[in-house]
């Protein structure tokens, strides 16, 4: 509802905040080779050859121009540009760069992103290029238990072996064990709340990665927290967290530096520089208003805010609603095992398909489910798997929708027409990603072509030719097709009846106590 409510404020394009309306233009830079890139650290040459990299793409050269070239980072970086343009390396390298700059061991740079298996992919990322410096990344998104995640992101103090302490009277301070945080909001907020030693105190850099989608939702007030614990009061003090942060670990206290300016030392830090991201980045001054951005500078491709990638061709195939699985069965089989992502309209949808998927017999093509509704366990390694290519779909939700990098995906396909362009974008945005070719299939009924083609254009996308699918190949897939649709209601009864019962043993088990 929130989307289209943004679209009809956006109908004419034009930007709704002033700051927007002089946007730099990503599209007038040039690839660039690391040699010729101004000021870039030797050591992070050598990281980022390691990591298969040559040259920064426009994006990555136009942010590097903004904060270590003459930009400075004088003003906070709002960065529009198309899914697969390079935006994680283009934040990542510059805040190493700078943050090496100053030997001092504390929280200083804090990335948030909507969901953990993005923020895993992004702390890979941080993970290369830190330790050049002398850098050190933690990872806050509740793969581990709390606990765990404070040993790593928290530093213990030496105490000397045999001398006995009264813990109401030792104090000291806890540091933190990391330069950069990786974090999705809800465990930030568990270590803000809970974690004794973990502060804002020092930080330097905030980076909200996929911006729309985290200003969307509130999850717990991360947002304002945030803002609320970087800034100066009107004295130039940092504002006290007593209220928000329980201050003991175990039996032992520790003493929070509050009512201190911010910085390290006794010396202040210059203001909290932000970078906001997105491949649709919201214009609605009500949204923007809460990253409480200092003097924004919009870099974007073009004048147009939706762009799909350059590479990416966009493909419609006609078919009936009912006959819907036999046309995804003939397009993933004329793919031939190609990488391919299938994206449905909800986590229902993705195990329904799936579940019938694998009731066709010889199919000959490995797949697997990936939605919101498996453990992060099983989504990691089902996502592992289809990194190393021992699966060849990927059939999800829109979990799988936003700034994930899989490599060698060739095909995307729509088998549940998106209903806004932003969801569009994104999905075909998981192939033609840094410069390569892709494809992006749309399952359309005809009653849905004209609007599908609506869509498009709102993304300057005036080209989608229609695949044909051969009517023998649907035909031939009949019988198979009926077969596994008995299967797969006996299936659904299954599971009903599975739920059914464990809800009632919950119920039984409540009454008893």
């Amino acid at each position: 509802m929130e989307e289209e409510k943004e679209m009809k404020k956006e109908k004419k394009n034009i930007p709704v905040v002033p700051w927007m309306r002089n946007p730099i233009d990503i599209t007038t830079f040039d690839q660039c080779s690391l040699d010729f890139v101004p000021f870039l650290d030797p050591g992070l040459v050598v990281a980022l050859k390691n990591m298969g990299i040559t040259s920064l793409f426009p994006v990555q050269l136009a942010v590097w121009q903004e904060t270590i070239g003459p930009g400075s980072f004088e003003r906070d970086l709002c960065i529009n540009s198309p899914t697969g343009s390079g935006k994680t390396l283009a934040y990542a390298l510059p805040i190493v760069q700078m943050l090496s700059t100053r030997a001092v061991k504390c929280l200083r740079a804090l990335v948030v992103l909507p969901t953990r298996d993005l923020a895993l992919q992004v702390k890979e990322v941080f993970s290369a290029l830190a330790p050049a410096v002398g850098l050190s990344v933690g990872l806050a998104v509740g793969q581990s238990s709390i606990s765990d995640e404070i040993s790593e992101l928290i530093k213990k103090p030496s105490v000397e072996y045999g001398r006995c302490y009264d813990p109401e009277e030792f104090s000291y301070e806890l540091q933190s064990a990391v330069d950069i945080l990786v974090a999705t909001p809800g465990r930030l907020m568990d270590h803000i709340n809970n974690t004794d030693g973990f502060t804002l105190e020092h930080l330097c850099y905030l980076v909200v990665d996929e911006t729309d989608r985290l200003l969307r939702e509130a999850y717990q007030s991360w947002l304002p927290t945030v803002i609320q614990l970087t800034s100066f009061s009107i004295d130039g003090n940092f504002p006290s967290a007593d209220d928000l942060l329980p201050c003991s670990y175990g039996s032992l206290k520790t003493i929070r530096r509050v009512g201190t300016e911010r910085g390290f030392k006794g010396k202040a830090y210059p203001r909290l520089a932000k970078m906001v991201l997105s491949a649709t980045l919201t214009q609605d001054p009500s949204k923007l208003a809460q990253l409480d951005l200092h003097h924004p500078l919009l870099l974007t491709t073009g004048e147009r805010r939706y762009k799909l990638p350059e590479e990416l061709k966009s493909f419609k195939v006609i078919c009936q609603s009912k006959l819907k699985p036999l046309y995804l069965v003939s397009l993933l089989q004329s793919l031939q095992g190609e990488k391919s992502i299938v994206f449905t309209s909800s986590v229902e949808s993705t195990h329904r398909l799936c579940t019938l998927l694998k009731f066709f017999d010889n199919l000959q093509i490995e797949f697997k489910e990936y939605s919101r509704l498996q453990r992060q366990s099983v989504r990691s390694k089902t996502l592992n798997a289809f990194r190393a290519g021992k699966v060849q779909v990927l059939i999800s939700s829109d979990a799988m929708t936003r700034g994930m990098d899989v490599e060698g995906v060739r095909n995307v396909v729509n088998y549940d027409m998106p209903a806004y362009i932003k969801t569009f974008i994104h999905r075909a945005g998981r192939t033609a990603r840094a410069g390569q070719s892709g494809c992006c299939f749309t399952l359309l009924r005809k009653d849905e072509v004209k609007r599908f083609k609506k869509l498009l254009q709102k993304a300057d996308c005036d080209s989608c030719p229609t695949y044909s699918v051969s009517s023998e190949v649907i035909e031939s897939l009949n019988s198979v097709y009926t077969s596994a649709l008995e299967k797969l209601r006996e299936n659904v009864e299954s599971e009903k009846f599975k739920k059914s019962k464990i809800r009632l043993k919950s119920s039984n088990v409540r009454k008893e106590k």
